[in-house]
């Protein structure tokens, strides 16, 4: 069955947790247990709806505060796909959650309150989503039953939002703009009569008609060794295969690759998965590769077709969301992990600040602190062989490792 992971977001108290209570609750996907909780704990608070949001908040400071704080992930399905929702906080200082939710995200759902309009949380929000190429946005105007389902509040929203995506920088996003009440139930999985003027699908509707062919974000591809497979067996005495997962694009028998960085060539003889052989192999597909040719391939090697070499270089420039609460400082050195390689990295400089919610940039700045977003400059001790976050999602991201620490300090996407 087909996944989609579904990134959230929205400014605090918009409804997050309580539409994805909502898309539960009417798909069936809550437990009798879950739901006798909810129904419970919607009593003892003096209730006279179910609180979804109790749903998703997992956290007992989530619960005492009725707030998001940490990213949650949620999982249903419907009988034609599965569902990954990462409910992702809404606050100022949780921006690095927010990115981390919608990094392996296909879609998003971005909430405004239609009281509120649209806001600067919701440029930041947007902002994160066009840095991380979502394809496919959703904005979802909740709250309609506040507003008397007023046509003429969802359209003013909607053209509000429309200024804020003549910002963007990406311009490969469809952006569909739905009505709901998460609390009633309106437009999320069943069509409301009280929206007679809006004529669209219903927001699960759209999702279980998104093409995952479509929202992919594709490019050329790449299959970074992770291991290499050697049988200690006499019937497999010769076999050295190549294992690895396939990005951006597919492999077949027969293609000419280059092993990267020794940019020797062979040709693929066989594609292996278990104990069966393909012709190809498709996007995303984790599998055994061989070669023609006895050639060096070691683990953190990387296959590319002839003619589509990546760039290999030892710097580069990134836009760094910067996450540990230690600084990030120009001269600062770091492990920066690319796929399944380390290298060492030193910060050249930072270029400058820039301000997710649309405002500019800060110049001059020597430091970055946490939830910052900057475009930095990063010199490693080694080549590394990357594409731009633009062109390849997969390789043309990395994370920065604290060597004192441990801890991932920030993410990057290549420039």
């Amino acid at each position: 069955m087909k996944v989609l992971k579904i990134a959230t977001a929205g400014s605090v108290d918009d409804g997050k947790s309580t539409l994805i209570g909502r898309l539960l609750y009417d798909t069936k996907s809550l437990t009798d247990d879950k739901l006798e909780a909810i129904e419970k704990t919607s009593k003892q608070k003096g209730y006279d709806y179910l609180d979804f949001s109790l749903a998703t908040d997992g956290l007992v400071a989530e619960r005492e505060q009725g707030i998001t704080i940490d990213v949650a992930h949620i999982y249903f399905s419907t009988a034609s796909k599965s569902y990954i929702i990462a409910d992702t906080p809404g606050h100022v200082e949780y921006t690095r959650n927010m990115v981390t939710g919608a990094s392996t995200s296909q879609a998003a759902i971005i909430l405004i309150d239609a009281r509120k309009g649209v806001i600067e949380q919701t440029n930041r929000h947007f902002f994160i989503n066009n840095l991380l190429r979502i394809k496919d946005v959703i904005v979802a105007i909740n709250k309609m039953d506040l507003v008397d389902y007023s046509e003429e509040v969802f359209n003013t929203i909607k053209s509000d939002f429309e200024k804020l995506m003549a910002k963007r920088d990406y311009q490969g996003q469809k952006i569909t703009f739905i009505p709901v009440s998460a609390l009633k139930g309106d437009n999320v999985v069943n069509s409301s009569e009280r929206t007679p003027w809006y004529n669209g699908q219903t927001l699960l509707e759209h999702l279980e008609e998104l093409d995952l062919e479509d929202i992919y974000n594709t490019g050329t591809p790449r299959f970074p060794v992770q291991y290499v497979v050697r049988p200690k067996t006499e019937e497999f005495h010769d076999f050295r295969g190549f294992t690895g997962k396939v990005y951006g694009g597919e492999l077949s028998v027969g293609d000419e690759i280059v092993v990267l960085p020794s940019m020797t060539r062979s040709k693929i003889k066989n594609i292996f998965f278990y104990d069966q052989e393909y012709q190809t192999a498709p996007r995303r597909s984790s599998v055994t590769i061989t070669l023609e040719d006895e050639v060096n391939v070691s683990r953190g090697d990387m296959l590319v077709k002839v003619g589509d070499l990546p760039t290999i270089d030892k710097q580069l420039t990134a836009t760094v969301s910067w996450m540990d609460s230690d600084s990030l400082v120009t001269g600062g050195k770091y492990v920066v992990q690319h796929g399944i390689n380390k290298v060492l990295a030193k910060v050249d400089a930072i270029e400058h600040k820039i301000n997710p919610d649309y405002s500019g940039i800060e110049e001059n700045a020597n430091t970055l602190q946490m939830n910052d977003i900057a475009k930095v400059r990063l010199k490693f001790n080694k080549p590394i062989f990357y594409d731009r976050f633009k062109d390849h999602r997969t390789n043309g991201s990395f994370i920065i490792i604290d060597t004192r620490t441990n801890h991932t300090a920030g993410v990057g996407f290549i420039e």
